[in-house]
């Protein structure tokens, strides 16, 4: 369980909630796009961070490549065996240990101040934390690892500092990075835009035995051809639309089957997933019951979704729903097998998610995806996705949910 306070720390200072409101946009090329998130932000992270692990207890925490370090830092760098990580003291300027000869290539996104400390070699990466952590008289605070960091880390971190006490910095981590901005919202509402448009440009050139390799390449074309970077598209057509993540085995777009869609894009690292089920041709009248059921679905996890609210109580709300109808029951088939939705921001699946059992409250700023599908396990599924983000009034879509099977885009 995360416990957080449901107002929002900035900067250090708490804002009210309607700091978060903000209108909505539309970008469509890519000169229109907006601002990749700037210094004086990440400064604000940073001092949030810093109040955060005061709070907390936490000396340090340290941040390996990925979505937090770029959160953080502006370093935007692969994870390998050789370690590139930042530190962020509880007081004080981070500072990032990197190879020696990457060192050139690590600075050039830095985009806070820190310094950066090199290791060849033959030395230990973790020798430079613990001397670092020496330095700060921090030896003998906790030190926070994020969730997703590898345990050699940690163990290795281990040898060099045997008394440090190692704490789970996630009320550092995600209390930070599940409270978006406005600047970070209108990223997503950018990348949201243009994966809409890419969907109803590839709606509209689909014909009978095309591959779902060939539409994925016109969805991820179209959105590039937006300004929308890290394209992908996953395409399940007929029968293995009714398994989420689909099949391997040859599919081909033919009359009276479902389409599939899931699909999404980057605007500056911060992510759009949607999808989209449809019928080439004629829908049956078991297609179409399915398809308003799961747009129905939708409807009542929107109406659940209310500040203060349970993340587990919106996909409790639909799932109640879907038993009455005959579904289920809980994550049983026919029915829906996967969660209601997830978390999304700098990565497609963020914490915390919609799902059974999950007793985070929903706050302003949050954002998730909408996704409550139906799937008829030898039949078909239809999956209807769109994201939201949590307004002080309420949940507020990036992207219109489709009117009816018969007008899907």
């Amino acid at each position: 369980m995360l416990t957080l306070d449901r107002r929002t720390l900035v900067g250090g200072a708490f804002l009210a909630p309607a700091a978060l409101a903000m209108p909505r946009l539309a970008f469509s090329a890519p000169g229109s796009l907006p601002s990749a998130i700037g210094r004086a932000e990440r400064l604000a992270r940073l001092a949030k961070a810093r109040a955060l692990m005061q709070r907390g207890g936490i000396g340090a925490i340290l941040i390996e490549p990925g979505a937090s370090l770029d959160y953080f830092t502006g370093v935007r760098w692969s994870r390998s065996e050789r370690l590139t990580a930042a530190l962020i003291p509880a007081a004080g300027d981070p500072i990032i240990v990197t190879p020696f000869f990457e060192k050139p290539s690590v600075a050039e996104s830095l985009g806070v101040p820190a310094e950066i400390r090199t290791w060849n070699e033959d030395e230990e990466p973790l020798r430079l934390v613990a001397d670092w952590l020496r330095e700060r008289k921090l030896a003998g605070a906790p030190v926070g690892i994020e969730e997703t960091n590898r345990f050699f880390i940690v163990d290795r971190l281990k040898a060099q500092l045997p008394r440090v006490a190692v704490r789970n910095a996630n009320a550092v981590v995600r209390g930070c990075r599940m409270f978006k901005s406005p600047a970070e919202l209108a990223l997503m509402q950018a990348a949201s835009d243009i994966t809409v448009a890419a969907i109803r440009d590839t709606h509209g050139k689909l014909r009978e035995g095309m591959t779902r390799e060939e539409i994925s390449s016109l969805l991820e074309a179209a959105m590039v051809a937006r300004g929308g970077t890290d394209p992908w598209a996953l395409v399940l057509l007929g029968e293995a639309s009714a398994y989420p993540h689909g099949s391997g085995k040859p599919q081909a777009v033919r009359r009276g089957e479902v389409v599939l869609i899931d699909t999404g894009c980057a605007v500056r690292g911060y992510q759009a997933d949607i999808s989209r089920s449809f019928v080439f041709g004629t829908p049956t009248r078991e297609q179409r019951r399915v398809w308003e059921q799961v747009a129905q679905g939708q409807k009542i996890a929107m109406r659940a979704a209310r500040i203060g609210a349970t993340a587990g109580s919106v996909d409790d709300a639909v799932r109640a729903a879907y038993a009455r109808w005959g579904y289920g029951p809980g994550y049983k088939l026919p029915g829906l097998s996967h969660r209601t939705g997830h978390g999304i921001g700098m990565e497609g699946h963020e914490p915390v998610n919609l799902v059974r059992g999950e007793t985070t409250r929903l706050a302003p700023g949050m954002c998730f995806s909408n996704e409550p599908g139906i799937y008829l396990p030898g039949k078909f599924g239809i999956r209807l996705e769109d994201c939201f983000h949590m307004t002080p009034a309420g949940p507020r879509y990036f992207s219109t949910p489709p009117a009816s099977i018969d007008a899907p885009v």
